[in-house]
C-alpha cells in the first residue's frame, strides 16, 4: 500500500470534520445562526456529539469556521469568471451572467441579514471579506477595460462595481419576494444594458 504521510485514523477525523463544516455552512444559510442547534448540526453531518466537540469548542466556533470555508468557496467560484485571458469586460459580463439560484439568493449575501452574525465580529469578517475582495476584482476588470478602450473612462471603476454588487444582492431579495426568478432577470438585464451603455465603440 502506497503511504499517505497521514496517521491512521487521520482521514476518518478530517471527513467528519468537513461534513459538520458543510453541515454548519449549509444550516447557517437556510435557518440563521439563532435557528441552528447543535443536536441540528449533528444530525444534518451524521456526527455524534463527541466527534463535534472533539474538533470545535462550540456552536459559535464551528460557526466561525462554515463561514471562512462559505468565503473561500465563494471567492474561489467568483475567481472562475473573473480571472482568465479573455477581455475584462467579457470577463465582468461573465459574472454577471454567471449560473445562478435566484430563490435561494448568495449564501454569503443571506449572512449579512443575520443579527447574530453582524454583531459578532469574529462571525461578520470573513462576510465582510468576501465583499471587500470581490469589488476589488470587479473594479479591477472596469479599470482595465476602459484601458483597453472598452469602456467609457468617465465611469468611477469603484461606484460601477459597488453598483453592479448591489444589483445583484438586490435582485435576490426582490426574486425571493415574490417567489419568482423573474424580477432577479429582470434587474440583470438591466444591468447588462446599463453597461452596454457605457461601452465604447470600435474605432
Amino acid at each position: 500500500m502506497v503511504g499517505t504521510g497521514r496517521e491512521p485514523g487521520t482521514e476518518h477525523r478530517e471527513s467528519t470534520r468537513d461534513r459538520l463544516v458543510e453541515a454548519t455552512a449549509d444550516l447557517l444559510w437556510e435557518r440563521g445562526y439563532g435557528g441552528v442547534s447543535p443536536k441540528a448540526i449533528q444530525l444534518r453531518a451524521g456526527a455524534g456529539q463527541g466527534s463535534m466537540y472533539h474538533h470545535f469548542r462550540g456552536k459559535r466556533d464551528l460557526a466561525v469556521a462554515a463561514l471562512e470555508q462559505a468565503a473561500r468557496t465563494s471567492q474561489e467560484g467568483a475567481a472562475v469568471f473573473l480571472n482568465g485571458q479573455e477581455p475584462p469586460l467579457d470577463r465582468l459580463i461573465a459574472y454577471l451572467t454567471r449560473p445562478r439560484d435566484a430563490l435561494k439568493g448568495c449564501r454569503i449575501g443571506r449572512m449579512t441579514q443575520d443579527p447574530d452574525v453582524l454583531q459578532d465580529p469574529e462571525l461578520r469578517e470573513p462576510i465582510a471579506g468576501v465583499f471587500t475582495w470581490l469589488l476589488g476584482e470587479l473594479t479591477c476588470l472596469i479599470e482595465q477595460a476602459q484601458r483597453s478602450g472598452d469602456l467609457d473612462p468617465g465611469l468611477d471603476p469603484a461606484d460601477t462595481a459597488a453598483t453592479l454588487s448591489a444589483v445583484l444582492q438586490g435582485a435576490h431579495v426582490l426574486a425571493r419576494a415574490a417567489d419568482d426568478p423573474e424580477p432577479f432577470d429582470r434587474a440583470l438585464r438591466g444591468s447588462l444594458a446599463l453597461l452596454a451603455l457605457a461601452e465604447r465603440p470600435p474605432s
